[in-house]
């Protein structure tokens, strides 16, 4: 079981993690993923996820609860990274020679068609309903909205539902309230690693709720596999040790398109997911959130939404947002959409707290009714130049020798630099992620994400292309003033988009 240090008599060293200072007030908490307050070369524990976070909290304020101090050592944990880049943020004519960031999941490659689009006269409309308490699962015209949109985006068999919408100010408050409601204080959720590490603060931060690792290797076992591929077999050895530990699980959360790794499950695989979990009366939380930034035809996404018949819909709960595919992360939209309507009333509830105001709903409604826009105009665009940013830094790690792994989704490459670290502990990946920052260039590393293996990074290639082609030249200057130390580890079946095995 996931243990934390006890106090210590001085502060932790600080660094990149699941901790972290911008996934608080990020629509879908994607901020700069910092690693935690936790040694890195500790042993890897059986189960990732916070354990109980007061054993990790190394001082209590006396202005402070327990809870607040737990809170607050969220926050504190993120600063090396975080403080860092927001004091020397790159600026092209003010500070050139600030800190690039390919660490953050945002797409920055399309402001300025949705400028336009948000600054239309439609977009701009005042009146008292707008200005008053809203029903808190949202306006009917917006929840009337998003089930259509869904409909058609999700592919559904049949028209999706308002009264099953439920909307919020983003996925992070979705994830929080659902473990908040789905969960007694202690329970857990299991989630496949690597996984999007801020993930772990929000089901914790209200519900108490814990994650179990379902850890995920880079290496592919036949031709019939993939590189850290997901199975039921994975799934129930995952469960099995939680229950021997005397855990409860009470829910499996999926990301697809997954991050940090872009896999996109097939239609069979998620089939296979949701039985898993219908045998065992657990609830499913599937994280859509990347669902229009898929770029490559043959990833050939497809919607939980979109299967004939879902195994246990009264425990089955899809999220989607506008943070990443809207590239929005600031206006702070999410939605939820479940059959079970207990659990929409309870998270509605929430929404007292994590709701949007009547103009940004407008807008909203506006945005997603607007399918010319949508289908000839924004996603044609936004996926060529999603599809241009990733050939050219997967261009990039192919001229250095450096395997990755790219699905043809999200806004990321999994890149493998296991070979540029003297030892495989994650301290030695630490200090690499450091290097990467003292040359001004932000990256994600492995251990933010819980993966079990030193030496991943995550790259972010959603930016403009002059932030991009410095960026990659200072990672190409860190990397080749640091030749390789290690052997080429054993083959992984690290492959780009163009290679993958599906």
């Amino acid at each position: 079981m996931f243990t934390l240090p006890q106090k210590e008599p001085r502060a932790p060293t600080t660094c990149p993690g699941p901790a972290s200072t911008q996934d608080l007030d990020s629509n879908h908490g994607d901020g700069l993923e910092r690693e935690c307050s936790r040694k890195p070369d500790r042993k890897l524990p059986e189960f990732g996820g916070v354990g109980d976070p007061t054993a990790r909290v190394f001082s209590h304020s006396p202005y402070l609860s327990s809870r607040g101090s737990v809170i607050k050592w969220f926050w504190d944990s993120a600063e090396e990274g975080y403080s860092t880049y927001h004091m020397d943020k790159y600026d092209e004519a003010k500070n050139p020679s600030g800190i690039i960031n390919l660490g953050t999941s945002e797409n920055k490659l399309c402001f300025d068609l949705l400028s336009r689009r948000l600054s239309q006269s439609d977009m701009l409309r005042v009146e008292p309903s707008l200005l008053q308490y809203p029903d808190w699962r949202g306006h009917l015209f917006l929840r009337e909205e998003v089930a259509r949109f869904l409909s058609f985006y999700c592919k559904s068999p049949a028209p999706l539902k308002p009264e099953n919408v439920v909307v919020l100010n983003g996925c992070a408050s979705l994830f929080s309230a659902l473990a908040t409601v789905l969960c007694e204080v202690g329970e857990a959720f299991l989630i496949p690693a690597p996984y999007y590490g801020a993930i772990t603060q929000h089901v914790y931060l209200y519900g108490s709720v814990r994650l179990v690792c379902v850890y995920l290797d880079s290496e592919a076992t036949g031709l019939d596999t993939r590189p850290f591929q997901l199975t039921v077999e994975k799934l129930e050895m995952a469960l099995q040790r939680a229950n021997s530990e005397g855990v409860k699980v009470k829910g499996l959360i999926l990301i697809n398109p997954q991050n940090p790794l872009g896999d996109v499950y097939s239609p069979g695989e998620l089939r296979d997911y949701l039985e898993f979990a219908k045998r065992h009366k657990l609830h499913v939380m599937v994280d859509e959130v990347y669902m229009l930034s898929v770029f490559e035809e043959s990833a050939a996404y497809h919607s939980v939404l979109s299967l004939q018949g879902l195994p246990d819909p009264q425990r089955t709960h899809v999220m989607w947002a506008t943070s990443k595919d809207f590239g929005m992360s600031g206006l702070r939209f999410g939605t939820l959409y479940t059959e079970n309507r207990d659990v929409a009333t309870a998270v509605a509830s929430l929404c007292r707290y994590h709701g949007l105001s009547g103009l940004v709903q407008h807008q909203m409604a506006q945005l997603l009714r607007d399918r010319d826009w949508i289908n000839q105009v924004y996603l044609p665009e936004n996926r060529a130049r999603l599809k241009a940013a990733h050939a050219y830094v997967a261009g990039e790690l192919r001229a250095l020798g450096i395997p990755f792994l790219s699905r043809g989704a999200g806004f990321f490459i999994w890149v493998d630099l296991r070979k540029y670290l003297p030892e495989a502990t994650f301290k030695e990946e630490m200090l690499l992620w450091r290097r990467f920052l003292d040359h001004k260039v932000l990256l994600s590393c492995g251990k933010t994400f819980e993966c079990k293996e030193p030496g991943w990074f995550r790259l972010v290639f959603s930016d403009k292309a002059h932030r991009l082609r410095l960026g990659m030249q200072r990672v190409r200057r860190v990397l080749e003033d640091k030749p390789k130390v290690r052997e080429d580890p054993a083959p992984c079946g690290s492959q780009d988009a163009g290679g993958q095995r599906r």
